[in-house]
């Protein structure tokens, strides 16, 4: 007989007391529950760490507190002390539909299944966070399952391949699921991708906090050397693209300034095509509001990736990894 899967859930938390009771709530509501939970806190002040204790009545919950602990030491503390062959990883901030974590292990009644990638939506409650959602985030019919890597919201793996690709890099403070993801394809190949594993989280309520967001995610882009191209073309865009559009304008007149106002309507384009699919419910007023943020969004959040990312590969060059 062949023994059944054990699945153990791992989070890490850090001041997360307001948001824990509905992640857990969603917990206990799987139609395939974890066989255990493991959630590592970093040093919570708000009583995150009572609020856990308090579930343990209803969850299969196991608790350990490292303080101080960044998000990856705190992964790999939480898979270390799990006990299933299979490892799920959400976070606190997220809410799980009821047969997320059924739909997340389905493939691995496949034995030659070693991961395998969820997806995430936005789950907006104001106008900016709407446009934030569809300026930043992927509709689920634009990803290329066999180059997709996931979000540590929604993605599952054996323990082994976990152990194969090192854990998560403990020196990487932002950005650590993805160089995660891109150690465990170099060792595995794709992900199996199960897009009705889908888990929604609520976007950052206002334009510094994403700034700040996209700031850190810059940086440890520049910390890994992750997508220099990427950033490269940034940089031309913004320095010399923008410029040489002035100065032809200036020298041969407002035609050239077209060009420059076609681009920026086909930058913009993508995130229009995902709001017309989720703004029936809104007012004109609100479409307005919708369209007018997101050049406003993307703008600030190519200015944080520029100022952020030669401030990860200062710390890289210093610490020659």
């Amino acid at each position: 007989m062949i023994a059944p899967m054990r699945v153990s859930l791992v989070m890490t938390v850090l001041n997360e007391a307001a948001s824990l009771p509905a992640v857990l709530e969603t917990l206990m509501a799987q139609t395939r529950p974890a066989d255990e939970i493991v959630i590592v806190d970093g040093g919570s002040r708000d009583g995150s760490v009572e609020l856990l204790r308090a579930s343990e009545a209803y969850l299969p919950l196991r608790i350990v507190v490292r303080p101080g602990a960044n998000i990856s030491q705190g992964r790999n503390a939480a898979i270390g002390a799990a006990t299933g062959d299979v490892i799920a990883v959400t976070d606190a901030g997220v809410r799980l539909p009821p047969d997320w974590l059924e739909h997340l292990v389905a493939p691995f009644a496949d034995a030659a299944v070693m991961h395998v990638a969820g997806f995430f939506v936005s789950d907006p409650r104001t106008v900016f966070e709407t446009a934030l959602g569809a300026a930043t985030l992927p509709d689920v019919d634009e990803i290329r399952p066999r180059t997709f890597l996931p979000s540590s919201r929604s993605v599952a793996f054996r323990k082994a391949v976990w152990e194969q690709a090192g854990g998560y890099p403990e020196w990487l403070d932002y950005c650590e699921d993805l160089i995660f993801d891109l150690r465990v394809c170099a060792a595995r190949g794709p992900f199996t991708f199960a897009p009705r594993a889908c888990v929604s989280f609520r976007p950052r309520q206002s334009l510094e906090s994403f700034y700040h967001q996209y700031f850190r995610y810059a940086r440890g882009d520049g910390k890994a050397g992750l997508f220099l191209r990427r950033h490269l073309i940034r940089y031309a865009t913004y320095l010399l693209g923008l410029p040489a559009l002035v100065v032809g304008t200036a020298w041969f007149g407002p035609g050239v300034a077209v060009l420059g106002v076609v681009a920026g309507a086909l930058y913009v384009s993508r995130a229009v095509r995902r709001l017309q699919r989720i703004w029936q419910r809104n007012s004109m007023f609100e479409r307005l509001a919708l369209l007018a943020w997101l050049p406003v969004i993307l703008f600030t959040g190519d200015v944080a990736k520029m100022l952020g990312y030669p401030v990860g590969l200062v710390w890289r060059l210093r610490h020659q990894r």
